[in-house]
């Protein structure tokens, strides 16, 4: 087993004591245990312990295959997002962090965006003709950017709290951020506490909610401009995945075989997986737009600008 490092005390955003919550949260990959500990002020959550070397936590069985369709829907749909607080590209820059495969940066360039992104394994997003760096500190002499983005990327980090405060300084005075993370305030998170699909212990470090978002845009010296409550796809499948690691003994045995990963579980598993979820999915399709109207969606996204 790898060796861990020491359990944080304090906050990573606010510096608030922290308490555990959840003693016991299965990586469904490895099958090691990990804590989550909360803020007692911002209630940020913290994978504890955190694991020195997380390079063996990701890998071919965390990325999977992605589905063209669904990556295309889901790069479109952040496209918007952007486009409603800045308006069109026009030659405007753009920083994607935690850019994956580009789909999101070559989306944007073809609208007029000139776009650059940082990943910790590029060659993908580069063998697409798109440029892409290993770290922020690199892609800082690209800036000032118009629009810097963290999609899904945030809960992964080290230092959260000193990513974005760094990050804020790259942006133009009329610029701005966009982040989305997991909402770990919302009403699927309270349903299903350790076994919400989303935890996704190790590799997520970090599992925020309004309050710790709230605190972190402060540190910063950002407001937010603009908020989302849903990505659809994301939060009807945390309801379906959610639900079934709650009754099955191999979780996200449904969702792993969806994407191509080596799923393990037996075929009778597998076959009451789908069962299972077919039903649950049709129930819970009500749930995301109504999780949506009272801001305690899946997901949380939030567009934030300089100044208090």
């Amino acid at each position: 087993m790898a060796f861990k490092r020491m359990v944080p005390s304090q906050c990573n955003v606010c510096g608030g004591r922290l308490q555990l919550k959840y003693p016991k949260v299965v990586d469904p990959q490895s099958k090691e245990t990990f804590g989550i500990s909360v803020c007692e002020r911002c209630e940020l959550g913290h994978t504890t312990p955190q694991p020195d070397d997380l390079s063996r936590y990701y890998g071919q069985a965390y990325h999977g295959n992605r589905h063209g369709f669904t990556a295309r829907y889901c790069a479109w749909r952040r496209e918007g997002f952007v486009e409603s607080v800045l308006g069109k590209g026009g030659g405007k820059k753009l920083l994607d962090i935690g850019c994956g495969d580009g789909t999101f940066l070559e989306g944007m360039q073809k609208k007029g965006w000139t776009g650059v992104g940082t990943e910790m394994n590029p060659a993908i997003a580069r063998e697409a003709g798109l440029t892409v760096f290993e770290s922020l500190k690199d892609a800082a002499d690209e800036g000032p950017y118009d629009c810097i983005t963290t999609w899904h990327s945030l809960e992964h980090m080290r230092d959260p709290a000193g990513t974005i405060v760094e990050t804020a300084k790259l942006l133009k005075d009329d610029g701005a951020l966009f982040i989305a993370v997991p909402n770990a305030q919302g009403w699927q998170a309270k349903v299903f506490g350790a076994r919400w699909f989303h935890l996704d212990v190790p590799r997520h470090l970090f599992h925020f909610g309004d309050a710790s978002m709230a605190a972190l845009l402060q540190k910063a010296g950002l407001t937010q401009a603009k908020r989302w409550d849903q990505e659809f796809e994301l939060d009807l499948f945390g309801w379906l995945q959610s639900a079934l690691n709650s009754v099955l003994p191999d979780p996200n045995l449904f969702f792993y075989h969806l994407t191509g990963r080596a799923s393990g579980g037996g075929s009778a598993q597998l076959a009451l997986s789908y069962a299972l979820g077919s039903a649950v999915g049709a129930a819970a399709l009500p749930t995301v737009p109504a999780a949506t109207l009272m801001q305690q969606g899946g997901t949380l996204i939030i567009a934030a600008r300089k100044g208090r």
